[in-house]
């Protein structure tokens, strides 16, 4: 048996969206079960998102931290943001967030990894970049708004983001699972063997 997530679609009886917001929706679906029967499941409809891993030179990761109303909480993460142009090139996308939030760039990227964050409930897929060989970007910085205008940045070592995954400390999913990702590549085929930053997105696949 091969262990690897295929795509697969269940009969869909009717289908509508009880909410629309600004960013996402939730829709309502109708499925047929393997027995026949005819369930309703609710989730919420998402453009996607980028999230970047960013290394320096002393192996240390970028992080922003800000607030988070849903879980009424200040989370330490790793720059990210949505997809918000259908079809957008996810590194191209990842790239300016890492500007938007962190006015740096970076020479090096790779695809870390792949998730469906909380694929029980809404269908949102991101893609963890790897991004190496940082410097300052000059120019204008990006203008901050909401939750972004007190937000607060750190490189912060991977031993230590590890324990403080370990110990409950740090909850972001990308953050989480972006550090030990990392640190599988690391001990595993070497970082030089993950995915190349184009690589294809079947979950979100680009236009350009």
């Amino acid at each position: 048996m091969t262990i690897k997530d295929v795509p697969e679609g269940w009969e869909i009886r009717a289908t509508e969206t009880p909410f629309v917001g600004n960013k996402t929706s939730v829709r309502t679906d109708e499925v047929v079960m393997p027995d026949g029967s005819v369930a309703r499941r609710d989730y919420q409809v998402h453009p996607g998102s980028v999230a970047v891993l960013a290394l320096d030179d002393e192996d240390r990761v970028l992080l922003v931290r800000q607030y988070r109303h849903p879980v009424r909480q200040r989370l330490w993460e790793i720059p990210a943001g949505l997809l918000d142009v259908p079809g957008e090139n996810p590194l191209h996308a990842a790239q300016r967030e890492l500007y938007e939030e962190a006015h740096v760039k970076a020479e090096d990227w790779r695809v870390l990894t792949d998730v469906y964050p909380t694929a029980g409930g809404c269908d949102e897929a991101v893609r963890i970049f790897l991004a190496r060989t940082l410097s300052e970007v000059d120019g204008e910085r990006f203008e901050a708004e909401h939750e972004e205008l007190d937000m607060e940045l750190a490189r912060v070592p991977v031993d230590e983001l590890v324990r403080g995954v370990l110990a409950g400390d740090l909850h972001n999913n990308c953050l989480v699972v972006g550090v030990l990702a990392f640190v599988a590549a690391q001990q595993g085929d070497g970082l030089d063997a993950l995915r190349p930053a184009e690589a294809p997105w079947p979950a979100r696949p680009c236009e350009s």
